[in-house]
């Protein structure tokens, strides 16, 4: 394993200084607002991690990351906003997808800039908080402030991580990337742990808005729910 990252940071710290290796990154951030599999984070890490103390080319990079993954979000709000309903339906044929989205609807209502600054740290997130913000005619101008600032944060802790682990193995570019990766590996775990118990408190405090992969599994047993008590209490309809 450390053989084969070695190879590879070999590889791409050759083109570090290449012009095309920033369009790539710019692009990877970008397009990992409509396709989630694209490593847009893992890329600005990797980076980061080859730039090790570069701090003029570290906050090069926090630009062209933060720039390309918000002319991706912008495109995600435009494409939901325009293509609306029938975009949406296509984008939503699995089950993961239509739960996503349906969270995203039901939190934007109220809670807009959360869902627009931290839903890049979900699984998914990013994407259908663009297409819900856009589709229901979230104000542009309030969505681009607010990426704004969720991109340049995301991208500055995406180099702060990728840093870290250079500093902490200088000589071992192959073992900073695992260290990096473990790191990120942990804040996303954090994260959707978090995600969970705070959809748990909403639910069974009452208040808030169901998590939409649980609510989608009970299967609407809260409107049966009521009927069934009154059967096996005896208040059925009288003959």
């Amino acid at each position: 394993m450390l053989e084969l990252l070695g190879k590879l940071t070999d590889l791409l710290s050759d083109t570090l200084y290449s012009p095309w290796l920033w369009v790539i990154v710019f692009l990877v951030a970008g397009l990992d607002a409509l396709l989630p599999f694209m490593p847009s984070e893992t890329t600005v890490m990797t980076v980061a991690v080859l730039l090790g103390p570069d701090l003029a080319m570290l906050g090069l990079l926090v630009v062209v990351g933060a720039g390309g993954a918000f002319a991706g979000d912008c495109l995600g709000h435009w494409i939901g906003r325009k293509a609306g309903p029938r975009t949406l339906a296509r984008l939503q044929r699995n089950e993961k997808g239509r739960q996503r989205y349906e969270w995203a609807r039901q939190k934007v209502h109220k809670h807009g800039t959360v869902l627009i600054v931290a839903g890049r740290y979900l699984p998914g997130g990013r994407v259908a908080s663009a297409l819900a913000t856009g589709s229901l005619r979230f104000p542009f101008r309030r969505f681009a402030i607010l990426d704004a600032i969720g991109v340049t944060v995301w991208a500055a802790y995406s180099v702060a991580v990728g840093f870290l682990g250079a500093s902490q193995f200088a000589d071992d570019p192959a073992k900073g990337l695992l260290f990096a990766f473990a790191i990120g590996l942990l804040a996303v775990g954090c994260g959707e742990v978090a995600r969970r118990l705070v959809a748990r408190r909403a639910r069974h405090g009452g208040s808030g808005v169901p998590d939409p992969r649980v609510s989608a599994v009970d299967g609407g047993e809260t409107d049966q729910a009521p009927r069934r008590n009154a059967v096996v209490g005896g208040h059925g309809p009288e003959r």
